[in-house]
């Protein structure tokens, strides 16, 4: 199996979607030998700023000489980004023997169980056998959604982390934000520890009673570590951290979003508490430093500046506004915007009331997705006022938002990863 067949073989099973239970994916890693136990692991969920976390303890993993191994999603242009290795995206040989290992035991599972084996769980157990080849010292895993019936939830993790808690996703998970930090709250398992986010304020006993059930302890940012001196930077921001077992003074996350320092702080701590005692100052200081996160408030064109991010609920938008006004507050924004039909894409454009001076709404090209005409009509409710069209793909409505802003102006392309994958991949290139 070659990079093109592997990508073919995954791709035939997109059209099931999420089909949420554990079953098949225990069944599928029960015959591949469980490489899922072969390491151990941090576990990290939330609604926003998972991928921040996953990517920074990753990074200050290597740093201190251990080898992560990092799952994450989605990708924004290629399916190896999902798997990396020492901060190393999977090469397109190694992705095909991942591929390759997990492909046989799922024709086995489907002959046995009937049922097809879905895209996600594919992706995940290709990572775990990645992992497996590669003998990876610590597996640093993202939840794909939720986290109860979540594919990543066969782990026997040492770490749990919850980011935070709004709404999402809640056909699936609920609609309250008890309701879904419940469906997030049983990654943690016995003997596990819970490092949690700012969490909202009904959402607190739920996590401390699940600590309470399994047994286990729960660290939580402002409580048990904290942020001291945080400032703005360039490109990012610095601080100095009260850690759990340490003091780690002169850090500097180069992310853009005061938020980030935040995300950051709860990597540090879920690495601390893999071990249980402090880490090394210079790899929490080199790790973090060196965090990069495609898709988050990233910066990828000057002349019009332009700027992608991947926000697609309206905590993301809210966070990603005040980023905006906050850090780059001469801008005049041209919106590029395209969401999922299951969004509330209204409560996703409010934010962006009085920041941008015009708009062109787009749809990545995802069976999800938004109508383009829908878009227009929900800018023109939330953000009146201002000029909007529409233009499919997304690289054309990126290049119609270069003609609109010129050079002096500023372009932001939000509302999905797929749609800012898209525009990245027009633009990078």
């Amino acid at each position: 199996m070659d990079h093109d067949e592997a990508v073919a073989y995954l791709d035939r099973h997109i059209e099931l979607g999420w089909k949420p239970g554990l079953e098949r994916i225990h069944r599928l890693l029960e015959m591949m030998g469980s490489p899922h136990l072969r390491s151990p692991a941090i576990h990290i969920t939330g609604t926003n700023g998972k991928t921040t976390v996953t990517t920074a303890a990753a990074s200050i993993l290597d740093e201190m000489g251990l080898k992560s191994g990092m799952f994450t999603s989605p990708h924004l242009e290629r399916v190896e980004e999902r798997f990396k290795v020492a901060g190393e995206m999977a090469t397109p040989e190694q992705f095909a023997r991942a591929v390759a290992d997990v492909a046989p035991f799922v024709d086995l599972l489907e002959a046995e169980t009937g049922e097809r084996a879905t895209y996600f769980e594919l992706t995940t157990a290709a990572a775990f056998a990645h992992f497996a080849n590669e003998a990876v010292d610590v597996a640093v895993v993202e939840v794909g959604m939720g986290g109860r019936l979540d594919a990543t939830n066969v782990l026997e993790s040492q770490v749990a982390v919850l980011t935070g808690v709004s709404i999402d996703h809640a056909e699936y998970l609920g609609t309250t934000e008890v309701e879904i930090a419940r469906e997030k709250l049983a990654i943690l398992k016995t003997g596990g520890v819970l490092v949690t986010g700012n969490l909202p304020d009904e959402v607190e006993p739920a996590a401390d009673r699940r600590a309470e059930e399994v047994g286990t302890v729960r660290r939580t940012l402002d409580r048990d570590f904290r942020i001291e001196d945080l400032r703005m930077s360039v490109g990012g921001w610095s601080y100095d951290l009260d850690g759990i077992y340490e003091q780690y003074d002169d850090l500097y996350v180069p992310l853009h979003g005061r938020h980030q320092a935040g995300n950051a702080a709860v990597a540090v701590a879920a690495v601390e508490e893999l071990f249980g005692r402090a880490l090394p100052s210079e790899a929490v200081r080199d790790g973090l430093a060196g965090t990069t996160v495609p898709a988050r408030v990233e910066v990828v064109g000057r002349a019009p500046l332009v700027v992608l991010d991947g926000a697609h609920n309206p905590q993301a938008t809210d966070a990603l506004a005040r980023t905006l006004r906050e850090e780059m507050p001469a801008a005049g924004w041209t919106l590029v915007v395209g969401a999922f039909r299951d969004k509330d894409i209204h409560a996703m454009l409010a934010p962006f009331e009085g920041l941008v001076g015009q708009a062109i709404a787009t749809a990545a090209d995802h069976e999800r997705a938004a109508e383009p005409g829908e878009m227009v009509m929900a800018v023109e409710r939330v953000l009146p006022g201002i000029p909007v069209t529409w233009v499919t793909p997304v690289g054309a409505a990126v290049e119609l938002a270069r003609e609109w802003s010129r050079a002096e102006g500023a372009i932001l392309v939000t509302g999905s990863f797929y749609v800012a994958g898209e525009a990245r991949a027009a633009i990078v290139r």
